[in-house]
């Protein structure tokens, strides 16, 4: 099973959300929060697989909660907006989370994307990175980029792969273009990933526009 804490301060939102979450026999929701405060608590509490967060709520915003329970290495954060590619989103990501949906989102393609983050996977749509890299690319400079030496470690190979998830290719297309294997191209994002330190596949592709790749 699978363990979601919701994260949700309008009622009703949220229990449609926990509604479309517990019609899939292979989903738990074992708690729900009305603001990113008690998200904290009940992560530290209760420990979930996954924390599907809300940008904006009271008291302690989705991105701060976000940041915290990562830290802490609590649960992976899925998150949820309203909010089409807004600074939002990016202060998520850069915070952790594993990835982001818009609220709008089918339930279908909820509950994958609720699989697909338990599984150790970043959930953003091909499209949607690609509109997320661009806006973020298109952003005033920050006044610290990262260092290019943190590229110092990567392989040949995780390098071309860092460069394909910059231009938010999903694994399919990344394995037809560099001529390998679709798990080959696993393994190597699993271990880019780890030798940089970062959370999800969409702080990697961030990454790799910051450095220009």
């Amino acid at each position: 099973m699978i363990r979601v804490l919701v994260a949700e301060d309008q009622s009703a939102v949220r229990a449609g959300l926990v509604l479309i979450l517990r019609s899939a026999p292979d989903i738990e929701v074992v708690g729900e929060a009305e603001d990113g405060e008690r998200a904290v608590e009940l992560a530290r509490e209760i420990r979930p697989d996954l924390v599907l967060m809300d940008v904006q709520m009271p008291r302690l915003d989705g991105v701060s909660a976000t940041r915290r329970i990562v830290a802490e290495r609590l649960a992976d954060v899925l998150v949820l907006t309203t909010f089409d590619l807004d600074e939002y989103v990016f202060g998520a990501l850069r915070a952790g989370a594993a990835g982001f949906l818009l609220k709008n989102t089918e339930a279908h393609a909820l509950l994958d994307a609720v699989r697909t983050v338990a599984r150790g996977e970043g959930i953003v749509a091909p499209a949607v990175t690609r509109r997320l890299i661009a806006e973020f690319a298109s952003a005033p400079a920050r006044a610290a980029g990262p260092d290019p030496a943190v590229l110092e470690g990567l392989t040949r190979r995780e390098r071309e792969v860092l460069r394909c998830i910059g231009e938010g290719l999903p694994n399919a297309e990344i394995a037809a273009r560099l001529e390998m294997a679709e798990g080959t191209v696993k393994t190597h994002v699993s271990r880019l990933l780890a030798k940089l330190e970062l959370r999800s596949r969409v702080q990697a592709a961030v990454l790799a526009r910051e450095l220009g790749l």
